[in-house]
C-alpha cells in the first residue's frame, strides 16, 4: 500500500516511515500540507496520514480540500497532538476517516491504519473470489488468465497484474510512480519505457475499446486510467 505522510516534525516523519515500511507499506514523506496538496494533484496514494498543525496549510484544511477536489479521494487519518473532543469532531466532520492522538503506540497506529483500509476497500469483499467478471472480461486469479467473451487471451504474469489493477478500479487515475512501485517495486534501473510497453500490450491483447466497454487512456503528465462505458465494471 502506498501511503503519503505529512508532518512538519522530522522525528515523526522518520518514525512513521520506519513503522509503516516495516509493515510492508511504501511511504512518501512531506513536510507541509501544501506540498502534499500538490502531490495529490499529480500522484496516487492509497492512504494519507497528516498532522493538524503544519506551516502553509494545516492538516484540517488539507482534508477539506482533498474531499472537495481529489476524485477519488484516498482515506485520510489525522495524527495530531490536539486532543480536545471538539477538534476530533471537527476533523471527522471535515472528512477525516480516523483521528489518532499523539503519542500513540506502534501497534495501535498499525491497527488503525489496517482498519481504515479495510473500511475503504473497493467492493468491501472479505474474500475475493477466484473468478472476477468485468463486462465481457473474466479474470481467473488462480491461473492468472483472462478471457474476452469466452476466448482466452495470453498474458504474462506482469501483464495480468497490470490489467487487473486497472479493472479493479475503473475510472480511477493511477500515476506512473504508483504503478511502478506497486508492480515493479520501483526497481532503480528499470527502463522508463517498460511500463509504456506493458500498457501498449494489454491495450492490444485485451482489445480495449468502446466496443468491449473499456478504454485505457493515457493522462499526460500523470499516468493512466481505465475508462468504463455503459456502466460496465
Amino acid at each position: 500500500m502506498r501511503i503519503a505522510v505529512a508532518d512538519d516534525e522530522e522525528t515523526i516523519r522518520d518514525f512513521l516511515s520506519s513503522l509503516l515500511t516495516k509493515a510492508g507499506h511504501r511511504c512518501t514523506l512531506f513536510r507541509d500540507g501544501k506540498d502534499l496538496m500538490h502531490a495529490l494533484q499529480r500522484d496516487t496514494f492509497d492512504l494519507v496520514v497528516v498532522d493538524w498543525m503544519m506551516p502553509s496549510m494545516s492538516g484540517l484544511d488539507l482534508v477539506r480540500w482533498a474531499r472537495g477536489v481529489v476524485d477519488p479521494c484516498p482515506p485520510v487519518i489525522m495524527l495530531t497532538s490536539r486532543s480536545d473532543k471538539t477538534d476530533v469532531v471537527e476533523a471527522l466532520n471535515a472528512g477525516a476517516d480516523d483521528y489518532i492522538i499523539k503519542p500513540e503506540t506502534e501497534h495501535v497506529i498499525l491497527a488503525r491504519v489496517d482498519a481504515v483500509m479495510r473500511r475503504s476497500a473497493n467492493g468491501a469483499q472479505e474474500k475475493p473470489s477466484r473468478i472476477e467478471e468485468f463486462g465481457p472480461y473474466s479474470f481467473d486469479r488462480m491461473t492468472s488468465t483472462v478471457t474476452l467473451n469466452g476466448e482466452e487471451i495470453s498474458l504474462t504474469s506482469r501483464e495480468f497484474q497490470l490489467a487487473r489493477l486497472f479493472f479493479l478500479s475503473p475510472n480511477r487515475a493511477f500515476s506512473r510512480a504508483y504503478i511502478l512501485e506497486t508492480l515493479w517495486n520501483s526497481v532503480p534501473d528499470l527502463p522508463t519505457r517498460t511500463l509504456d510497453m506493458h500498457i501498449s500490450r494489454i491495450r492490444s491483447k485485451l482489445r480495449l475499446g468502446p466496443e468491449n466497454g473499456y478504454r485505457l487512456q493515457t493522462i499526460f503528465g500523470h499516468g493512466y486510467r481505465l475508462e468504463a462505458f455503459d456502466g460496465e465494471g
